[in-house]
């Protein structure tokens, strides 16, 4: 099981809580497990075409799948995934 930490904006599809327990290879298996056990959360994760979307940051531990293998990044037991919305400023 990985641990998925659960930014504010998104609470209100897993019960107000800040992290949630996936069993997952990657990270693509992991936001389908998302999906399953929290409708609706998906749409605002990834695109129509299944792409993480542009204001959103998934970690693996302290990396950026961008420059790891995007959703396809793998997932181990006792790993910690953040998701985390791009906030933009000026």
């Amino acid at each position: 099981m990985a641990t998925v930490r659960i930014p504010t904006p998104l609470r209100k599809y897993t019960e107000g809580r800040e992290a949630v327990e996936v069993s997952a290879a990657t990270v693509r298996d992991l936001i389908d497990a998302l999906e399953s056990a929290h409708p609706g959360i998906r749409e605002r994760i990834v695109d129509d075409s299944g792409a993480v979307r542009r204001f959103v940051n998934i970690f693996v531990g302290d990396e950026d799948i961008r420059f790891l293998d995007g959703i396809d990044t793998k997932v181990s037991d006792g790993d910690e995934v953040s998701i985390v919305p791009a906030i933009a400023g000026g």
